[in-house]
């Protein structure tokens, strides 16, 4: 009887979260005019439309130099983001992780610090600074610096946690200054979950740089906007195509990383 009371229990819970669910997808569709039946319906029309028109021409194949010029720019901005934003995080994140033992007060400090960046999510960033710099790469760099940064910190504060309190415990046992207890537990320790964290924020900052570079005028981003705002779907679809491949690479080569350091 007791079983059968938890069971009824757990399914009108189930029930209604479901309802509940089903609630907010109807309000949500009825505030925003959106048909789900128009929305599946209209689905083999758009891909009739992009298989027919989304595919490079030879007008498009003529600018892949250009494209190639500015995916580089974008692939390198990623990564100079995300080495810069790590190294900094990783001094933070010793402040802020419990395993090093530093001022608590700081330590919630670079916590709620590392929170805030982090929940600020790029394109607002990029949108803030515009006011600032305008248009150009270092308003991109800005904004995916920071929330790197954040998500950076945060995520190496909980490696560290992890992974390095009991080779911490030992050293400060043997009366271990705090450099050597950085170098020779920490740093070894967690050094295979700092890379895994910093190769998916290039592989992510990739993603995200090309939607920044529509906002400030740099990198693909920029190419894409302005050839799909001139309706050169060739050109726009070759783009499109070039950073799939980019990032697939990429993430080859961080998976290969990952094999080899874990």
């Amino acid at each position: 009887m007791q079983n059968q009371d938890v069971f009824m229990r757990k399914k009108l819970k189930h029930t209604l979260i479901l309802l509940t669910m089903v609630a907010i997808f109807w309000g949500a569709s009825t505030l925003s005019n959106f048909n789900l039946v128009d929305g599946i319906t209209s689905l083999p029309k758009a891909i009739l439309w992009m298989s027919t028109n989304l595919i490079p021409d030879a007008k498009a194949f003529e600018r892949l130099p250009k494209i190639l010029e500015r995916l580089s720019e974008t692939v390198l901005l990623s990564i100079s983001v995300t080495v810069i934003a790590g190294i900094l995080a990783f001094a933070f994140s010793l402040l802020g992780s419990r395993t090093t033992k530093t001022n608590r007060l700081l330590s919630k400090t670079v916590r709620m610090i590392a929170a805030f960046f982090r929940n600020v999510p790029d394109v607002v960033w990029a949108m803030l600074f515009l006011f600032s710099f305008g248009q150009n790469m270092a308003t991109g760099f800005l904004a995916l610096f920071f929330t790197t940064f954040g998500l950076l910190t945060r995520a190496f504060i909980e490696t560290i946690d992890e992974v390095s309190s009991d080779c911490v415990e030992a050293l400060e046992a043997t009366g271990a200054s705090f450099v050597q207890i950085v170098f020779q537990g920490i740093i070894p320790s967690a050094i295979a979950g700092i890379i895994t964290w910093v190769l998916y924020m290039i592989e992510t900052n990739i993603r995200s740089s090309t939607l920044i570079g529509i906002l400030t005028a740099t990198g693909i981003g920029y190419l894409f906007d302005l050839y799909y705002k001139r309706l050169d779907f060739g050109s726009a679809s070759l783009i499109v195509i070039a950073i799939v491949i980019v990032v697939i690479a990429i993430e080859t080569i961080s998976n290969k990383i990952r094999r080899v350091i874990m």
